[in-house]
Parts: structure tokens; C-alpha cells; sequence
């Protein structure tokens, strides 16, 4: 036995070492050309909003009977509008600000899949690990039908492992020891779906990841947050027990029930801490944010972070999505919405070409959400300390940003390869010189059409266009595809192409279309 742990300890230590050498000996384009905002007044614009957002969550506040929020604006790694308003400590009238610390519930789980891909990237295990392969206990679960497969570590990130929504059975869970959780699985569970079906919001799925961060770092998962992700974000004021706060920063819970409000207990931590256990600070969180802010774009620089920029691109992406084709967008007009769920985020982009990333948070006592906009670099936070209660009106501070500031997301520079071909595209419809065509076009260009069809009818095109005046910029959809403007005398002349995936990229796809404008 004892051979045999080292043998397998020894294939870890191997594959943590070739995933090392693997990204050390990555060969990368010195000449890519990362996006970037053209205007850049982000900051100045998000300033000049904090009066009407301030007024926003004071309204807000009062509407909804809550005691106290707090809340922050991120713009990359600065924390540019920060207030608050009410209380986190009604008896003794303890005002609300931006170091109170708040339970933030459900918003832990990002800290959990953040953990699990570290230990991913290091080589220690394989999202497609079966889950008990950690938690033996889940070994002898009854699955719902013979072809169910065994749930797997990406299962429980994506929310896809079949366990039933349990919310909000799953909040009060907060404080069982491990032994209840272990339980649970032994004695077996209830599923409403196979596994790998369909996606159902499970708070035991984070509970059961947080185990596996402990079984395979060695450390309990707290313990391993703490130090390998919010010791080198600078989150210092960041806690897991409400009794290690410092009173005059607690933020107490409470519910709002006959017109008045009711303390509610505070919940120790406990095996399902991975799932929400988090108490933090605006001031704290916002450089979590701005963690994630930092993923985008791809880029050349260095990485230093916890957590490699390329798994965190991974949590902001949705698996198992669908179209709400009925959603509206801030001013109530419809604007259909692609959502789905990441790892520990959800993902959505709306008929305007807008991402979205967020997770709300919700115990008893509590409700918080952040959000944050990758393409803009700019993110949201706000807690509040009323049970099951939504911090803020986002919609109307999203219409802020988005209406009022008219906030531009970055853009896309094109590729010294689709300006060449570009240039070259020109000059081919112009003359179609066969030794130019030979050096830029792809073996399959003339396969679908004949190269006479294809000359005559873009010849027909021009000349009907008339003479050229201007040719635009290309517009790259990404590195190897784009679009541009030919403007001639009679309108403007469309042209899309896309090239091939050679190392001397050539013209696979070119379409042509003529807008006139003459009448």
C-alpha cells in the first residue's frame, strides 16, 4: 500500500511538472495586438455618476425596508464610486459604510470554482474526474436511469450534476459539519435530473467541491482560500466567522415582518461554507473584481495573479445556455438575453452584443450581487442586510452607465495579416492579376463558383459602383476575419472575408455586395 501511495504521488509530481514545462515552452505571436479603448474616459464618467447612484441605493433603501447597503464601482483595479446608507447595527445605530463587513452568501461560490481550476492548472486533478473518486462516499449513489454517467467534477461547478434546486434547504446547511455532508451522500440522495441534462442551481454541488479542495490540497478549504486566493489579492478584511470581525464592522442580519424588523441569528461556517460563507467588505471585494476584471483581453503580459487569466476566461463562460427571447432590456423594451451558467458565475449577452457576468447572494439576514461587464472593464458590487433582499435597482445603474455615460467597449485592432490582405483584395478586383491570385487565395476559392462566374459577377459590381473614392479600414471580427468599405461614386461596395488556418494564411471566403446610393 505504502508503494503504492508513493507510485501515485510520484504521477502527480509528473503531471504537475509537464504542466509547468508545457506553459513555460509556449511558443505565442509577438506581433498579436490585444483590444483597447479608443476613448478612454471610463473613470471620469463612472465619477461623474455617483451623486445619481447614491440616490438610487438611498431610494432603494427605503423602498424595500432594508437597514443598511454599502456598494462600489470598479473601473480595471481602481474603486472609483464607493457609499452607503442605514445601518448594519440597528440597536446601536452603527452606520453602514464601505469597510462593514457583510455575509455575501451565494457569492462565495466563485472563490470555490476559482479553487478547483487552480488546482486543475497545477496538475492535481482533472475536471473530468468522477467526483468520488475524492468523495468515495458517492460511490453507491442510485442514479436516476442505467445510462446516467457518473458525476464529474465539471458537473458539479456547471450545476449540471442532476441534484435538485435547493434553495432555500441549502442556506440553512451553512453551519453542518462535514460529517452531515459525507452523510448525505452515503445515505443517498434524491436527483431531478441526470447528470450532464440539464443545469438546476445546487448549493450541495459547492459544498461537495469545497470537500474536494480539501481532500486533495490538504488543508481545509477555508484554510486554502484564505491563503492561496485572498492573502495575495490583498483581502485582509475578508473572514469566514462572524465572531473573528470586529463588532463595530459586523454587519448584522435581519428580515422585515410586521412592519418592523427582526434580528435574524448569524450562522456559523461549516461544510457547506464553500456554497456561501464569505463575510466581506466593498473596499475588499472590489479588488476581486478587479481580478477578474484583469482577465481581458488576452494579452501578452505576464500573469501573476492567483489564478492564471486563461481560467478565468473559463469561469466567464456559459455552459448549458438559453434564449430568453421575451427579456427586456433598462428601459423595459425587449431585448432577448443568451444566459447560462459558468463556473460559480453567471454569464449573459443581450441583443445589444453586451456580456454580462454576475452572481447574486442571498442567507437569511442578507443579499448581495455583484456584476461586471469584461468588454468595458467595469464592475458592480453592493450588499445589503435584509433577508433575501436584492441591494440594488440595477437595471436603472445600468442604464447610467450604458445611456447616460455612453460607456464603449473596448475594440478590436485588425491583424497585420488582415491588413495585408486586405490591401491585396483591393488590388485583385481591380486587375486579377493570376500570379496575385496564386499567392493569396485558398486552394478552394474557385472549387464552388467558377473563376469566370466569379470574376464577371464582381465586375459587374464595380462597375455599377463606379469609381473608388475612399476604401475604409478593416473591421476585424477576429485575427483571421473581417469586413471593410470600398466608397465609390455611386454608393459603397461591402466585402467580407475570412482566411484559412495555414501558417501563410490565404482568402477562403469572400463575399461582395454594392449598396447604392445614387438614387
Amino acid at each position: 500500500m505504502l508503494a503504492l501511495m508513493i507510485m501515485l504521488a510520484g504521477c502527480r509530481q509528473t503531471n504537475h511538472s509537464e504542466n509547468q514545462n508545457a506553459e513555460s515552452t509556449l511558443s505565442f505571436s509577438e506581433a498579436f495586438k490585444s483590444a483597447f479603448f479608443e476613448s478612454d474616459q471610463r473613470r471620469e464618467k463612472v465619477k461623474a455618476l455617483a451623486p445619481e447612484i447614491q440616490q438610487l441605493i438611498e431610494d432603494h433603501c427605503q423602498s424595500k425596508h432594508i437597514p443598511g447597503i454599502a456598494y462600489g464601482l470598479v473601473v480595471d483595479d481602481e474603486l472609483v464610486v464607493e457609499g452607503a446608507t442605514g445601518y448594519i447595527d440597528l440597536d446601536r445605530q452603527r452606520p453602514a459604510n464601505t469597510k462593514s463587513d457583510y455575509r455575501i452568501a451565494s457569492m462565495t461560490k466563485s472563490f470555490t470554482a476559482m479553487a478547483i481550476l487552480k488546482l486543475r492548472d497545477e496538475g492535481r486533478i482533472s475536471l473530468e474526474d468522477p467526483v468520488q473518486k475524492y468523495i468515495p462516499e458517492m460511490g453507491g449513489l442510485e442514479y436516476l436511469t442505467r445510462d446516467a454517467p457518473l458525476i464529474d467534477i465539471n458537473n458539479l461547478l456547471t450545476m449540471t450534476a442532476g441534484f435538485p434546486e435547493d434553495n432555500p434547504w441549502g442556506d440553512r446547511q451553512l453551519d453542518e459539519p462535514d460529517t452531515m455532508l459525507m452523510n448525505l451522500m452515503l445515505n443517498g440522495v434524491s436527483f431531478s435530473n441526470v447528470p450532464s441534462y440539464q443545469f438546476e442551481y445546487s448549493n450541495t454541488g459547492y459544498a461537495l467541491l469545497g470537500h474536494i479542495v480539501t481532500e486533495v490540497s490538504g488543508m481545509p478549504y477555508q484554510k486554502y482560500i484564505s491563503e492561496k486566493i485572498l492573502a495575495p489579492l490583498g483581502m485582509n478584511e475578508t473572514y469566514w466567522e462572524f465572531d473573528s470581525i470586529p463588532q463595530n464592522q459586523l454587519a448584522l442580519g435581519y428580515r422585515w415582518e410586521d412592519e418592523k424588523w427582526i434580528p435574524e441569528p448569524m450562522l456559523h461556517d461549516g461544510s457547506y461554507g464553500a456554497m456561501g460563507g464569505l463575510i466581506t467588505t466593498i473596499q475588499d471585494f472590489s479588488k476581486y473584481v478587479s481580478f477578474h476584471l484583469s482577465a481581458w483581453p488576452p494579452r501578452n503580459e505576464e500573469d501573476n495573479g492567483p489564478v492564471k487569466r486563461s481560467s478565468l476566461r473559463e469561469m466567464h463562460t456559459p455552459q448549458f445556455t438559453g434564449l430568453y427571447s421575451k427579456a427586456t432590456d433598462w428601459d423595459d423594451e425587449p431585448c432577448a438575453v443568451m444566459a447560462g451558467y459558468g463556473f460559480g458565475l453567471g454569464i449573459s449577452t443581450n441583443c445589444n452584443g453586451i456580456k454580462r457576468i454576475s452572481h447574486g447572494g442571498a442567507l437569511p439576514g442578507f443579499g448581495s450581487n455583484y456584476v461586471f461587464f469584461p468588454e468595458y472593464g467595469v464592475g458592480l458590487m453592493a450588499f445589503c442586510n435584509l433577508t433575501y433582499t436584492s441591494p440594488w435597482p440595477i437595471d436603472e445603474i445600468e442604464k447610467l452607465l450604458f445611456e447616460s455615460a455612453e460607456l464603449k467597449a473596448r475594440t478590436l485592432p485588425a491583424s497585420d495579416i488582415l491588413k495585408e490582405r486586405q490591401k491585396q483584395l483591393v488590388e485583385l478586383i481591380r486587375h486579377w492579376d493570376p500570379e496575385l491570385e496564386s499567392n493569396i487565395l485558398a486552394e478552394n476559392f474557385y472549387l464552388d463558383k467558377a473563376r469566370e462566374k466569379r470574376i464577371e459577377e464582381i465586375n459587374g459590381i464595380m462597375k455599377k459602383a463606379g469609381l473608388i473614392q475612399q476604401i475604409e479600414p478593416v473591421k476585424p471580427r477576429n485575427q483571421l476575419r473581417g469586413s471593410f468599405e470600398i466608397k465609390t461614386e455611386h454608393g459603397t461596395v461591402n466585402l467580407f472575408f475570412t482566411l484559412t488556418p495555414e501558417k501563410d494564411p490565404k482568402v477562403q471566403q469572400l463575399n461582395i455586395s454594392f449598396e447604392d446610393l445614387s438614387n
